[in-house]
């Protein structure tokens, strides 16, 4: 059914990533062709903060992301071939978004939390996802 399904990875609520690659692998049990990008989006640091950081700081934040992906994805049972990862830097919807534009996913499988109050003032990552996205979104809450 889906050939491409982008799964954006938060690490501060990784039973959100469970719960969406436990339907992912529902939704891919019949093709096995399936590929499955796992994606998480860092914050841009401000330039009034890259003064305190260390020289090697962005180094060594995309190698600590790549890792933590590449254990969650170790925790699959999806075959090696048919998993990859992404980091990107940026605002969450928006390199969401451009990940699957330039990657063609068919499907995102994002979580969402509970709504709250800072959701209906600020909005939510997830609701731009299903609002502008070009493929079909499914919402996990």
């Amino acid at each position: 059914m889906y050939k491409k399904i982008l799964l954006p990875i938060d690490f501060d609520a990784l039973e959100m990533g469970e719960r969406s690659i436990t339907a992912a692998k529902a939704l891919t049990k019949e093709n096995q062709q399936t590929k499955l990008r796992l994606i998480n989006v860092q914050a841009i640091m401000p330039a009034s903060v890259l003064g305190y950081l260390p020289p090697n700081f962005d180094e060594a934040l995309q190698n600590d992301c790549e890792k933590k992906l590449s254990e969650i994805s170790k925790g699959t049972t999806f075959p090696a071939e048919a998993l990859s990862t992404s980091v990107r830097y940026g605002a969450i919807y928006r390199e969401v978004l451009a990940e699957a534009e330039d990657w063609g996913a068919d499907l995102i499988i994002v979580g969402s939390h509970k709504p709250g109050v800072w959701t209906y003032l600020l909005g939510s990552n997830a609701a731009a996802i299903v609002r502008y996205a070009k493929c079909s979104v499914l919402v996990i809450r």
